[in-house]
């Protein structure tokens, strides 16, 4: 069994919103810049894949933040995997100031072929992960299943260069900035915490034009991302404290 891996960062002005805070955006990308340099570190990172045509695309994200942390705070991000199956492995984030526990995070992971588009049996990569397995719960509820509901406002964006990835589809964090630009400054600013979960369910390409249909009640905002052929691309809920 392997141990919990720890890598710092600092706030930097580019992360942070207007409240001076590290927006949730900037939060989920350190996790995620955290889970891609952990996994090359332990030999089944993106680079390793790649040699196969394979790649890591993110299916489900579960994450509480307690507290921002203000622009300039030293934090460091802790790591470790604990659940891995043939169709997806489980990553686990707490984001710490010092002994502060300021956000936690759930990621499940699955394998895609990059010519096809399909998901891979992943238990080509059981040795590799049997040696980075750690034996410590996730600090959090799994992700949860979002399921579709009413929803009372939408807005559309076409897919441009900027939201593609090495992936050649929507970034995850241009999805979080989605759902955050159609949420109101004060729920964002008022806000004493909050969960996100994110369900993403089909690979949004360049040039779609996707819809963002969202509902708030009670400040709990939920949201669905579709593409103009049809197709449910991403499911959302962030619920405030």
């Amino acid at each position: 069994m392997a141990e919990i891996t720890s890598y710092k960062y600092r706030i930097e002005p580019q992360d942070v919103d207007f409240t001076l805070r590290a927006s949730a955006s900037s939060i989920i990308s350190y996790m995620l810049n955290v889970a891609g340099v952990d996994a090359d570190n332990k030999g089944f990172g993106v680079a390793a894949l790649q040699d196969n045509k394979y790649t890591w695309v993110l299916s489900r994200l579960g994450i509480e933040i307690i507290r921002q942390a203000e622009q300039y705070s030293n934090i460091e991000i802790d790591t470790w995997v604990n659940e891995f199956n043939r169709l997806s492995s489980t990553r686990n984030f707490r984001m710490r100031l010092g002994d502060e526990l300021l956000a936690a995070g759930v990621s499940q992971w699955c394998m895609l072929n990059m010519e096809t588009r399909q998901v891979v049996d992943m238990s080509l990569l059981k040795d590799t992960y049997e040696k980075a397995m750690v034996d410590t719960p996730s600090p959090i509820a799994a992700p949860a299943r979002l399921r579709s509901t009413e929803y009372t406002a939408q807005s559309e964006r076409p897919v441009v260069y900027s939201d593609i990835d090495f992936n050649r589809h929507v970034n995850t964090l241009r999805y979080v900035d989605m759902v955050f630009d159609a949420i109101s400054l004060e729920d964002i600013e008022s806000n004493n915490g909050m969960r996100i979960d994110f369900n993403f369910i089909a690979e949004a390409r360049y040039g779609e034009l996707l819809t963002i249909a969202h509902c708030n009640e009670g400040g709990v905002w939920q949201f669905e991302i579709s593409s103009n052929s049809g197709k449910t691309l991403c499911r959302a809920r962030v619920e405030f404290k």
